[in-house]
């Protein structure tokens, strides 16, 4: 039988998951339990079907995720004691804006700007936009390598790992337990880093015929193709979510390659906070019986009373 889709992100000591109906962030507290925040979650897209639509529906996705995530990161900072309170909408709003800005700079003007530098070999606008692409790609392997480096992304990257495992171990069918998900994989196709490194690519070629106008001419196109962009490498990701085709994973296996930079292997203890998130947003039908409970006075018990992992689980890269 076919599972729900579902799809998550790490956030601060935790684990963000979304569900058909629901969203749900699980942090574990400086007091070592996990705290759970559930809460409907609906898309514009239903009310807009339109909306749906493949070109569309890319970009409206990429939207509400920022939002979900941003909302989670909130609650998940409040949880784990680093803030007093969770944002207000206008906070949210101005966080939005400034990391929109944050990113045009870096990953637009920058390499667009830069790119001027490669006239010495030739002033063709087809070269010129493609090595502004390629230093756009450059711009952001080099930024995901340095913030994996710090001490505290390390530990959300953990959580990350915790997230891609434990999808696994739902799609595969298995009870949803620490020893069960921690033999499956921490790199997973849909992954946000995937969706990251497409737009990389298919920006090279989408802007690659733009011509060679003035530098704010150049950033402002760069701009306005954003939802083109973002609507095709949506398409894309999902193609690669459900394809068997051979050709076809391999050609998304650079995007799992950098899943080990903004993935780590996650403790025990992360699992389960991405165990119960999960488990939140699932209708009770589909969570199996055998499943771990974690949030429970008696959750220490519990785990020593788990059943070892399921037999017929091969054992995967972690």
């Amino acid at each position: 039988m076919a599972k729900l889709s579902v799809g998550g992100q790490a956030v601060i000591e935790g684990v963000m998951m979304r569900g058909p109906k629901d969203v749900a962030t699980a942090v574990r507290d400086p007091n070592g339990r996990i705290q759970v925040e559930t809460h409907p979650v609906s898309s514009i897209a239903d009310r807009y079907p339109i909306l749906k639509k493949p070109m569309l529906r890319g970009t409206v996705s990429l939207v509400e995720s920022l939002v979900l995530g941003l909302r989670s990161l909130s609650y998940s900072a409040k949880m784990a004691g680093d803030e007093d309170e969770q944002l207000t909408d206008k906070e949210m709003a101005g966080t939005i804006i400034f990391a929109l800005v944050l990113a045009s700079i870096l990953f637009i003007a920058i390499p667009t700007g830069a790119a001027k530098f490669f006239h010495f070999i030739t002033d063709d606008p087809v070269f010129l936009n493609l090595m502004e692409g390629f230093l756009r790609l450059a711009i952001f392997l080099a930024y995901i390598g340095g913030i994996s480096r710090m001490k505290d992304i390390r530990r959300v990257f953990q959580y990350h790992g915790a997230e891609h495992k434990t999808i696994h171990c739902y799609e595969a069918g298995l009870p949803l337990t620490v020893a069960n998900v921690q033999r499956f994989s921490r790199l997973h196709p849909r992954c946000g880093t995937n969706f990251l490194l497409i737009v990389m690519l298919v920006s090279i070629f989408v802007y690659a015929f733009l011509g060679w106008p003035s530098l704010i001419e150049r950033i402002v196109s760069r701009i306005l193709l954003l939802p083109v962009v973002a609507g095709i490498s949506y398409e894309l990701i999902r193609f690669a979510g459900r394809t068997t085709n051979p050709v076809a994973l391999k050609l998304i296996k650079p995007g799992l390659w950098l899943q080990y930079l903004t993935t780590r292997p996650p403790q025990d203890d992360m699992v389960e906070v991405a165990i119960e998130s999960l488990k939140a947003v699932l209708p009770a039908e589909e969570i199996l019986p055998g499943s771990g409970h974690y949030l429970t006075e008696d959750a220490q018990a519990a785990a020593a009373t788990e059943p070892p992992a399921s037999d017929h689980v091969p054992a995967l890269e972690s």
